[in-house]
């Protein structure tokens, strides 16, 4: 017997499904008589590649958070990009929810480590879609383009197989799982800016001018010149 999937299904004001922005992005990048697999397929490389990513600009009030707005930014970090994939499935009725981790990331670049202190990442967030009986995992947030400037290649999504681990060539892991936080119906806000503040208390020191949160502008997150 399958669980009980609604949950998954919902709109909420982060992942606000009803939206005109969403449901018009799910229906640009999907043909309504594929399967589930393959809209779910199609909607991820849409996330990852046309929505670019962007780490150095994150307000933490809530009402300033959703996948409608990511949408109209064309940019986001990983849970908001996070957010888009999950509100684009379950406009198709594809059961979707969010994965956060603590991650060890080394496709970044120094000035944003510097900026952290810290090359581990937290609340690094992931989608799961429920597709063919199971829950599969995928990571929408590095696009294409960022990846070929790391000289790595972007994470690949068949539907059937999880895909979270970005790897250098020759099969070393960019991406290292630390902490897994579990899986949530949507983004639990309180306990995402609990554990920023516990991790990078300086960060809210720094910006203590702003409203839980920081923002550096629209830097270009790019590996430095060698």
């Amino acid at each position: 017997m399958n669980p009980d999937l609604s949950i998954y299904l919902q709109s909420t004001n982060f992942i606000d499904v009803e939206h005109p922005l969403v449901k018009a992005f799910a229906a640009q990048y999907t043909q309504p008589n594929d399967s589930d697999q393959q809209k779910a397929v199609d909607l991820y490389y849409a996330v990852r590649d046309s929505i670019t990513y962007n780490p150095y600009q994150l307000i933490l009030r809530p009402e300033v958070i959703s996948a409608s707005l990511t949408l109209e930014r064309g940019t986001g970090y990983c849970i908001e990009k996070s957010l888009v994939l999950a509100a684009a499935a379950r406009a198709l009725g594809i059961p979707s929810r969010l994965g956060f981790s603590i991650v060890q990331n080394h496709l970044s670049t120094k000035k944003f480590t510097d900026m952290l202190r810290t090359d581990k990442f937290v609340f690094h967030g992931y989608n799961e879609f429920w597709l063919n009986n199971k829950w599969v995992k995928c990571t929408p947030a590095f696009n294409k383009s960022l990846c070929e400037k790391f000289d790595t290649q972007a994470l690949d999504f068949d539907g059937e197989n999880d895909s979270v681990f970005q790897e250098y060539n020759g099969g070393k892991k960019y991406m290292n799982y630390l902490h897994e936080y579990g899986q949530f119906d949507d983004l639990p806000f309180d306990l995402f800016v609990q554990e920023l503040k516990i991790h990078y208390p300086h960060l809210f020191e720094q910006h203590r001018d702003k409203v839980l949160g920081w923002d550096v502008g629209d830097q270009s997150f790019e590996p430095e010149a060698k």
